[in-house]
């Protein structure tokens, strides 16, 4: 009984959530996010507040301060608070909420909340709420405007703050300048040549390129690409060799597989009569398979063997014990060549017979002896090589 009234009596654990979600903490301050504690919160806000005094967030950030200060200050036993901080991306749009949610959920593994008290600078609350709501209930919105004078020269200073926002800040001056930069350029050298019939044309070029480069994110999708470039650390060389030759070898058997189509094809055009029944279709069907053959079986074992060899060379460098049951593939492989060949030839001229097919059967089934003597050998002259393990010993024994 004792555990029930314990149970009922559970501790409300309250999260003072401050969010900005045009990322202006990790941008301007340089900090990063999620940031959880009071002092951590209030060292963030003064640090972006010296960066920008006329910064929303870091009002925001002072306002969450507050709010968990008053909690504190309660002294509620049933009640726990803690304050922290969240900011999206100064992208927007998609890639900000998706980083919300990430550093959300990371914080509610750290401190499991019953309920939120949401503070944000009151531009987002529409985008942010469902975001928080979805994962914890939400008891509170704070909504924190910095509050102006109505005055003639404050109204103005906010103006020309917005305007400067609006020069200055490469996200909102590509568009608002340079836009019109580039079709007053443009305008400027057709009127010298004497082309200004054209400029409403190249205007919708230029307006409709901008739309399309905004609207599908292509500048999003380039400044990606750029960043995946700069960032990007080749694999160990063991994996690039093993790509490489899966790649060299899948071109060559894709071409094998056409030179193979293009010789049944010419087969068929040979036909001074083709059939005109299905029967007579099944009838060639043995000399199309024969002559299929004979096209792709050279690039076609030249394309195994290659990503054979490529796979083998990572083992060597790994010295995984499957290098020797590798080996002894590649050599089957190598010899099955002959094998196919003859096959096609029994195929297209049965007349021929087939004693070359059977001596090459025979042959590589002594090879396929012999690679397991090889590989036998190998393994008790050279095995401290290998990094062994009982699956792999047995998987060897099994192959």
């Amino acid at each position: 009984m004792a555990i029930e009234d314990m149970e009922q009596t559970a501790q409300k654990r309250i999260l003072v959530l401050c969010v900005d979600r045009d990322g202006d903490i990790d941008a301007k301050a340089e900090i990063k996010t999620p940031i959880i504690g009071r002092q951590e919160t209030l060292d963030a806000a003064v640090t972006l507040a010296l960066r920008d005094p006329e910064e929303p967030d870091a009002n925001a950030m002072f306002e969450a301060v507050r709010v968990y200060d008053k909690l504190k200050s309660e002294n509620k036993p049933d009640e726990v608070p803690q304050i922290a901080a969240i900011s999206g991306s100064e992208l927007g749009g998609v890639s900000s909420d998706r980083k919300l949610v990430a550093e959300l959920s990371e914080l509610l593994k750290s401190f499991h909340a019953t309920e939120v008290i949401l503070v944000t600078d009151g531009y987002s609350d529409e985008a942010v709420l469902p975001l928080v709501q979805s994962r914890v209930p939400v008891s509170s919105v704070r909504r924190i405007v910095v509050k102006h004078s109505e005055s003639i020269e404050e109204t103005a200073a906010i103006f020309w703050r917005y305007f400067k926002l609006l020069v200055e800040d490469p996200k909102y001056s590509r568009i608002a300048l340079g836009v019109p930069g580039l079709l007053t350029l443009i305008l400027g050298l057709l009127y010298f040549f004497d082309l200004l019939s054209i400029f409403w044309i190249v205007f919708v070029f230029v307006l409709s390129g901008v739309l399309l480069v905004k609207g599908f994110g292509v500048d999003r999708m380039v400044t990606g690409f750029y960043r995946w470039a700069k960032e990007y650390s080749p694999p160990p060389l063991r994996v690039q060799i093993t790509t490489f030759s899966a790649i060299a070898g899948v071109l060559c058997i894709s071409i094998g597989i056409y030179l193979g189509w293009m010789s049944t094809a010419t087969f068929i055009s040979s036909l001074v009569v083709p059939p005109s029944d299905l029967g007579g279709w099944i009838g060639l069907l043995p000399q199309m398979i024969g002559y299929f053959i004979k096209g792709i079986v050279d690039l076609g074992v030249v394309g195994v063997c290659v990503i054979l060899t490529g796979r083998a060379i990572r083992m060597y460098f790994e010295r995984d014990i499957r290098l020797l049951r590798n080996a002894a593939l590649i050599v089957s492989v190598g010899w099955s060549r002959q094998i196919l060949d003859s096959t096609a030839d029994v195929l297209t001229k049965p007349e021929m017979g087939y004693d070359k097919l059977v001596l090459y059967i025979v042959i590589s089934i002594l090879i396929g002896v012999a690679s397991v003597l090889v590989i036998y050998v190998v393994h008790r002259s050279f095995g401290g090589f290998f990094k062994e393990s009982v699956e792999r010993v047995e998987d060897l024994g099994e192959g």
